[in-house]
């Protein structure tokens, strides 16, 4: 059988380091973590310097302008990498918690209490921050980590995982327990997903739809997280007009290239009359290109592509939107139900009872009454950063956040109890 001798290197250091990872106290990790945010800051010209190397190759590869927006790292993006550290490093430890407790009639008292995965794989594309935000995670919630980055931002993420090793090395610990796959080859990538179940417990990627799709393909690991984002907004025939075009607005424009972006937008046709003009002029003011349905169509000017089906479940990751008129949100959840990606969807309703039926029904991971979806980053629920959005029906679901890369084992205490 075909060994891949510098994988399995990965992935046995790899999994040493997940033993003595799980020796450190909060206070030691912290104190890396404390280190790693100092480090960014110091060496910030240096990281600059390896993202303008990845940008101009992204450039000559002809990689979309909107993964290049995402590449792209600059004195702000830095702050806010570092700031997310920060955040990190003020949260309690996710680990030895008691979730919950109780005794039974024989006297054994069953706790069940939180512990690290193990080691965890992380395959994404684009965004350098990831390597900063999985590292200190996954560090923090005694996890290892091996990152494989897109080869677009190789070097962007070789220098931020260098760094972290440095800094681990500084406070004497382990330093595998971050790894960098150092190495544009697709072979390792492969090699990861199909033959390292002895080392790695859990594989996440990040990334665009045929990345997903390639890991869920080769994968024989278990995988956590998204397929993509088909994100709607349902304007209720309750909605309050001002917050609707607010909401939307935000929800599509605010950046078109996170995965909690709006890609689509249904109307209430009850409502289209005195919602529909006003939304929709709003976003083509903003440069939002609109796709409507025949009964939309009616009542906007000027040149609008009629959308077909294919439109209903694309993710455009840029200035456009699909719209469609629906009777009352029975119809609107079926249509989410239906063309959506279980990621994030949001009523814009004054009608309590209406919203607690769409957040209900709705087989979202997150569910939003009166507010923005790109509220869907673990960054606005608290977590301080997240390694990305789960869409799946087991745990964890939602942003994964330090919380979420744990698990759980059963603690029995007895006195002896033998069973009957």
């Amino acid at each position: 059988m075909y060994k891949n001798s510098y994988m399995e290197k990965i992935g046995k250091k790899a999994k040493k380091a997940s033993y003595n990872l799980s020796n450190l106290s909060v206070k030691k990790k912290n104190s890396v973590l404390k280190l790693y945010s100092q480090y960014l800051k110091i060496n910030k010209k240096l990281i600059l310097n390896s993202n303008k190397k990845d940008v101009i190759f992204a450039k000559s590869k002809n990689i979309k302008e909107s993964m290049i927006e995402r590449l792209k790292l600059n004195d702000k993006k830095i702050s806010e990498i570092i700031n997310s550290i920060n955040q990190i490093i003020k949260f309690k430890d996710p680990l030895e918690k008691i979730l919950s407790s109780w005794k039974r009639p024989n006297g054994l008292i069953i706790k069940k209490k939180s512990i690290p995965i193990g080691v965890i794989g992380v395959i994404y594309e684009s965004r350098p921050n990831v390597t900063s935000d999985v590292s200190a995670l996954c560090f923090k919630s005694g996890n290892t980590v091996i990152l494989r980055g897109g080869s677009e931002a190789f070097y962007s993420n070789k220098i931020l995982a260098k760094l972290f090793k440095k800094a681990l090395k500084k406070k004497r610990c382990d330093e595998n327990c971050i790894q960098f796959i150092e190495s544009k080859k697709r072979k390792h990538v492969d090699y990861l997903l199909s033959k390292m179940k002895d080392y790695v417990d859990i594989i996440i990627p990040r990334g665009g739809k045929s990345l997903v799709k390639k890991v869920l393909k080769k994968s024989v690991v278990s995988i956590i997280g998204h397929y993509e984002g088909l994100c709607h907004v349902y304007i209720d025939r309750d909605a309050d007009l001002n917050m609707a075009i607010n909401v939307v607005k935000n929800s599509k424009m605010r950046n078109v290239s996170i995965c909690g972006a709006a890609e689509t937008l249904l109307i209430d046709k009850t409502c289209l009359k005195t919602h529909c003009k006003p939304i929709l002029n709003k976003l083509q003011n903003l440069g939002c290109e609109i796709i409507v349905d025949k009964k939309i169509k009616k009542l906007i000017s000027g040149k609008i592509k009629i959308a077909k089906e294919k439109d209903w479940n694309t993710e455009y990751l840029s200035p456009i939107i699909s719209a469609k008129s629906v009777n009352g949100v029975k119809e609107a959840i079926e249509h989410i139900n239906k063309y959506g990606s279980f990621h994030t969807d949001s009523i814009i309703t004054k009608n309590k009872k209406t919203a607690k039926k769409f957040l209900s029904k709705v087989n979202s991971s997150i569910a939003i009454h009166n507010a923005s979806t790109q509220f869907a980053d673990g960054g606005e629920f608290g977590f301080g950063a997240e390694v990305g959005i789960s869409t799946g029906k087991l745990h964890p679901r939602g942003p994964i956040g330090l919380d979420q890369l744990t698990t759980y084992k059963y603690v029995l205490e007895g006195k002896g109890q033998t069973r009957k």
